[in-house]
């Protein structure tokens, strides 16, 4: 079983953690409280830490003069000087962190949908939607990191990409920080598949730079490696780059396999292909084959393992464990 470094995330305080919403109130998310077990969170509440007080009136975003500003409406207190330097503040000094999980269209930490409006007055609608203060300053701050907020997350691909990004970056930093040249390569050969999948044009790059021809020094390699790493993961991989990078494994047994193995193969990729499927069953037969022919690389590779098994769910229209419909 692979064994994952800990991430660390900057988590919205409210999202479980403490009753600092605006009213008093806290939020529960599913995904925080799975991550729990798994990941070192940093909990914060900008409103609070700029001394709003729970509870408190609730803040918006207000466009006065071409400029946004944070405003409680109630009052009519600006606020806007105080939440830039508490971000910067906080940014400047919390160190490495992994990735975000920020409030959904949070006037503070919001990263998107945040509405805009131009009065502070309660009852005018909104003019437009922007970031929130904080999450726009971490999107600004921290462009290559995974930043999301609790409502995305409750879609499976974009969960899935983020958690990807989240659990490789976290082995990296680990490497970068108390590594050596052999672990670098060790990283980089566990997760050539996975990198395969995400752009085959860094991968290239990112093997150059292991292969290290040059013979530089381990900290100047380990920096030119995480721009590249960061390239490679800023988009999510395509369907079809999935669909090539299980060819390419599905070529470490394809002459040790019987025809009628083979034709079940391709028949769970050119399901997928149409959209009838997902990868899981392609996925798993490969990862059979890998232990059946007790192929270690493959069974190393952390395309099949992505980020820790108890992190990964079954779609409850599919579970037994929904529902009974016949009681």
């Amino acid at each position: 079983m692979r064994e994952f470094v800990r991430p660390k995330v900057v988590v919205s305080k409210c999202l479980g953690f403490d009753h600092c919403r605006y009213n008093g109130g806290i939020i529960s998310s599913s995904i925080v409280s799975d991550l729990v077990e798994y990941v070192d969170f940093l909990p914060v509440c900008p409103e609070v830490e700029i001394g709003l007080g729970i509870p408190r009136d609730p803040v918006r975003i207000v466009l006065e003069d071409g400029e946004q500003r944070l405003v409680q409406f109630a009052s009519g207190r600006d606020v806007t000087e105080n939440m830039k330097a508490f971000c910067n503040d906080f940014l400047g000094s919390a160190g490495e962190v992994d990735g975000f999980i920020l409030k959904y269209r949070s006037p503070s930490c919001g990263i998107k949908d945040v509405k805009v409006y131009q009065s502070a007055l309660p009852k005018l609608a909104s003019i437009g939607k922007t970031s929130g203060y904080f999450g726009g300053a971490v999107l600004k701050e921290f462009p290559y990191l995974p930043i999301e907020d609790e409502g995305r997350l409750r879609n499976p691909r974009i969960k899935e990409y983020f958690l990807t990004r989240l659990f490789m970056l976290a082995a990296f930093r680990k490497v970068k920080s108390e590594g050596s040249m052999r672990d670098l390569v060790k990283l980089h050969t566990e997760n050539k598949y996975l990198l395969m999948a995400y752009s085959q044009t860094e991968l290239r790059k990112l093997g150059a730079i292991v292969a290290n021809k040059g013979r530089r020094a381990f900290q100047e390699l380990v920096s030119e490696y995480e721009k590249h790493l960061y390239s490679a993961l800023s988009r999510p991989p395509k369907y079809t780059s999935s669909i090539n990078v299980l060819m390419h494994a599905f070529g470490h047994f394809s002459e040790k396999l019987s025809s009628q193995e083979k034709a079940l193969f391709f028949d769970w990729i050119q399901k997928y292909r149409e959209g009838k499927t997902s990868l899981c069953p392609a996925i798993n037969t490969i990862r059979a084959w890998a232990v059946r022919f007790k192929d270690q690389y493959l069974m190393n590779q952390t395309l099949f393992e992505p980020y820790p098994e108890g992190l990964m769910e079954v779609n409850p229209v599919y579970s037994h464990l929904r529902e009974n419909l016949w009681e």
